[in-house]
């Protein structure tokens, strides 16, 4: 079975049921010798068993509270909140930015490295004074085409019932589906102990998640409220053009305590504003995430989603 270079990056980017997918498009079952086709069984059982973990971008750091005057080590997951599945490569990114003491800049994407086994990253940033830092990543829009039975799975295992319901009710769920996705992540980390509000820097993402209050003014129990924004651009320049609120958008919080279990999951829904409400129940580090996912006609595609993280502590 050969692959294109373009469809092995992208196939490292899916989800095991939406690789899975691009596998059956290639190669059918009947075209098989006997042990490939049992080693295809094989494989699709392993990918239909793990089909339900979301393949989001996370920024996390190990510990979210960092001295001043120190360079930082983050890790780039590509899979979920403690597993990566495939490195970002520089190539994809648009935009990776440190915000502190009321000033954004530009991170060198030579700090954005792979680990050693090629399946994770992690991006060095040096501090200073002390602040509530952000660092914020962008990547590039790519490009999927599934068949329809294979996108409404896809859509029901990531949570986008809106976008399946919608389908079923305009009779096409049979239709195949041409999606553009990109993502947009953000960590918020506590350098010293000096807050500042650098917490609030709005980075024009095409979907980012902003804070209302700093989380390291919080403790468990307590409530944030984050902004959940999507980006108007200019369609002929691609310039932004004003930030927006993403209504009605289903988003996930949750994480891990110290001691590495995982806090309940927490599902909400942002309101007219954009805002949604997440519960701290629980020390430890957490992340709040929605995927913004509309139809669209432009260039060919039938839907674009926009991906958004953002990550940070809670002791």
């Amino acid at each position: 079975m050969r692959w294109t270079e373009h469809e092995k990056d992208v196939a490292a980017d899916l989800t095991p049921r939406r690789r899975s997918c691009m596998v059956r498009r290639h190669q059918t079952f009947t075209e098989q010798t006997p042990m490939r086709r049992t080693l295809t069984v094989v494989g699709l059982l392993l990918a239909v068993s793990g089909s339900l973990l979301a393949h989001d971008l996370f920024l996390k750091l190990t510990d979210y509270f960092v001295a001043p005057e120190t360079t930082v080590k983050v890790t780039v997951l590509n899979g979920t909140f403690s597993t990566s599945e495939n490195y970002i490569t520089r190539d994809r990114l648009v935009d990776v930015s440190l915000v502190a003491g009321g000033t954004r800049g530009a991170v060198d994407t030579t700090a954005w490295t792979p680990t050693a086994n090629g399946k994770s990253g992690f991006v060095s940033v040096r501090v200073g004074a002390p602040g509530t830092y952000v660092l914020g990543a962008s990547t590039r829009p790519r490009e999927l085409k599934l068949p329809g039975k294979e996108f409404n799975a896809y859509l029901k295992d990531e949570g986008l019932g809106d976008m399946l319901a919608q389908r079923e009710r305009l009779g096409e769920l049979e239709l195949p589906s041409n999606e553009r996705y990109h993502k947009h992540v953000k960590a918020i980390f506590q350098v010293g102990d000096r807050r500042t509000n650098d917490f609030s820097a709005v980075l024009g993402y095409p979907a980012e998640i902003v804070p209302d209050r700093n989380p390291y003014d919080l403790k468990v129990g307590d409530e944030l409220s984050v902004h959940c924004l999507l980006a108007e651009t200019n369609a002929n320049t691609g310039s932004l053009l004003q930030e927006v609120a993403a209504t009605n958008v289903v988003v996930l919080a949750g994480g891990r305590t110290p001691a590495g279990a995982r806090i309940p999951l927490q599902t909400v829904r942002s309101g007219t504003d954009g805002v949604a409400r997440i519960k701290l129940t629980a020390p430890g580090l957490w992340y709040v995430k929605f995927i913004s996912m509309e139809k669209t006609t432009r260039d060919g595609l039938t839907v674009e989603s926009k991906w958004a993280t953002m990550t940070f502590a809670i002791r």
